[in-house]
C-alpha cells in the first residue's frame, strides 16, 4: 500500500522547487499578473537550470511527468513500491504553484504536452522528443470538455500528415517549441480515430491567431492556434497510427491519467499558499485555530479555517495516490479524476474563502490572496471540468460506459 512518507530524493527535489517558488516566483508574481503577456525574462535562468538538471539525471523542477500508467501488474510485482517521475513531477508542480501557478505553467520545457508525450509515445519518440517544450492543444471553438468532439483533421499525404483546424486556450501556445495536437484521422469512425500529433513550432501552416486576456494565470500565455494545411512528418503521430474501434480513443485519453494529478497538485499548492497567508492574518487579529478544542467552541473564522485545512489535506492525499499508482503501473483513471475533482473544488473554495475572511486586506492587492482566488478557478476547469470529473468517477464506480451514463 501507499507509503505517505516521501523518499529522501523526492524531498530534496521538492525543497529545491520550493526555493524556486520562494526566491524567483513570489517576488515577481504581482509584476507579471499586472503585465499580462509580458515574457517572464527571469525564467530564462529556469530554462538553463532545468536543462542542466535533466542532463545530470537530477529530478525536474517543473510539472512534466515521466511515467506511464499502463496497468502492467507484473512490472509492479517486480519493482515493488516505486516513487518515480509522476510523483516527483506532482510534488514539484505543487511547490512551484505555491509560488505562482501562472509562472509555473511558463517554465520552459515543462509543458502539459510533455506529460502527453510521456504517456503515449513510443520509445523512439521519447528519445526524439525528450528535450522539447510541448504545450497541449485539445479544445476547439465548438467544444470544451467533450474531448471526443474533436473536428481538427489529420490526413496522411505520402510521408507527411496534413492537419487542418483551430485550437483555443492552448497554454504556452506561443512560447513552446512543440504542440501536441489532438486530431481525427477519419471522422466517420468517431472517437476511435482521434490521435495526438507532435507539431513543431516552425511547421508550415501553423500560426498563432491571438493571445487571450484572462481572469487569472496571466503570466502564462494562452493562445489560439490555426492549423492550415499544416504538414508534419509521418512518424510524429504519438503511439500507434492504427484505428481500433473497439478500444476507442483510450490511448490519447491516457494522457489525462498523467496530467490530471498534476493539475490537482497545482490547485493544492495554491490552496496551501492561501491557507498560510490566512493563518498569519488571523493570528494578527488574535485568532489562532486550535486542534485541541472542538470547532464549534472556537471563533467562526477559526472553525472555517480548520474545515478548509481538512479539505486541503484530503486533496493532497488523493493527488499523491493518483501519482503513486501511475508510477507503480496501476490503472489510475478513477483516482486521477477523483484527485482533480477534489483539488479543483478545494482550490477555489479555499482561496475565495480566504479572501472573504481576510476582509479588506484580502480583496486588495496588499497581499496575493485576491490573485490566488483568480488563479485557482482555471484549475477547476482545464484538463476536464469539475462536472466531467464527477461524471468519470460515477462511470468508474458504477461500471457504466460513456454511452450508458452521460
Amino acid at each position: 500500500m501507499i507509503n505517505l512518507e516521501l523518499p529522501k530524493k523526492l524531498r530534496a527535489s521538492a525543497n529545491q522547487a520550493h526555493q524556486v517558488a520562494q526566491e524567483i516566483f513570489r517576488p515577481i508574481s504581482r509584476k507579471y499578473d499586472l503585465g499580462e503577456h509580458d515574457y517572464p525574462v527571469e525564467l530564462d535562468t529556469m530554462a538553463a537550470m532545468v536543462e542542466g538538471l535533466a542532463d545530470s539525471g537530477t529530478q525536474k523542477i517543473g510539472g512534466a511527468a515521466g511515467g506511464r500508467s499502463d496497468g502492467d501488474e507484473h512490472a509492479t510485482e517486480l519493482l515493488g513500491n516505486t516513487n518515480g517521475g509522476n510523483m516527483s513531477a506532482l510534488l514539484n508542480a505543487l511547490e512551484t504553484s505555491w509560488g505562482d501557478v501562472g509562472l509555473m505553467l511558463s517554465i520552459p520545457y515543462q509543458g502539459l504536452g510533455n506529460a502527453a508525450i510521456a504517456a503515449v509515445a513510443t520509445d523512439e519518440q521519447l528519445k526524439r522528443f525528450g528535450k522539447v517544450w510541448a504545450s497541449m492543444a485539445i479544445t476547439e471553438p465548438s467544444f470544451g470538455s467533450d474531448s471526443a468532439a474533436v473536428t481538427t483533421t489529420a490526413v496522411l499525404d505520402g510521408d507527411e500528415w496534413v492537419l487542418n483546424g483551430e485550437k483555443i486556450f492552448v497554454t504556452a501556445g506561443q512560447r513552446s517549441t512543440h504542440i501536441v495536437v489532438w486530431a481525427s484521422v477519419d471522422r466517420s469512425l468517431g472517437r476511435a480515430a482521434i490521435k495526438s500529433f507532435v507539431v513543431p513550432r516552425d511547421a508550415p501552416g501553423l500560426s498563432v491567431a491571438r493571445l487571450e486576456h484572462k481572469l487569472g494565470i496571466k503570466a502564462s500565455d494562452t493562445a489560439v492556434l490555426l492549423l492550415q494545411d499544416c504538414r508534419i512528418p509521418k512518424d510524429n503521430i504519438l503511439g500507434s497510427p492504427e484505428v481500433n474501434v473497439e478500444k476507442g480513443f483510450a490511448g490519447v485519453m491516457q494522457t489525462f491519467d498523467n496530467t490530471r494529478p498534476l493539475v490537482a497538485a497545482m490547485a493544492v499548492g495554491v490552496a496551501r499558499a492561501a491557507l498560510e497567508e490566512l493563518r498569519a492574518i488571523l493570528k494578527d487579529a488574535g485568532i489562532e485555530p486550535s486542534y485541541d478544542i472542538p470547532a464549534n467552541n472556537q471563533p467562526a473564522a477559526a472553525a472555517e479555517f480548520l474545515r478548509m485545512e481538512a479539505d486541503y489535506e484530503a486533496a493532497y492525499l488523493l493527488s499523491l495516490r493518483a501519482a503513486w499508482m501511475a508510477d507503480n503501473k496501476k490503472p489510475n483513471s478513477l483516482e486521477a479524476s477523483m484527485s482533480k475533482a477534489k483539488a479543483g473544488r478545494t482550490g477555489t473554495d479555499v482561496t475565495l474563502k480566504a479572501v472573504e475572511l481576510a476582509g479588506t486586506i484580502g480583496y486588495s492587492q496588499r497581499t496575493l490572496l485576491e490573485k490566488w482566488g483568480r488563479d485557482s478557478k482555471i484549475l477547476d476547469i482545464f484538463e476536464g471540468t469539475q462536472q466531467i470529473q464527477q461524471l468519470i468517477v460515477a462511470r468508474r464506480i458504477l461500471g457504466k460506459t460513456s454511452a450508458e451514463l452521460k
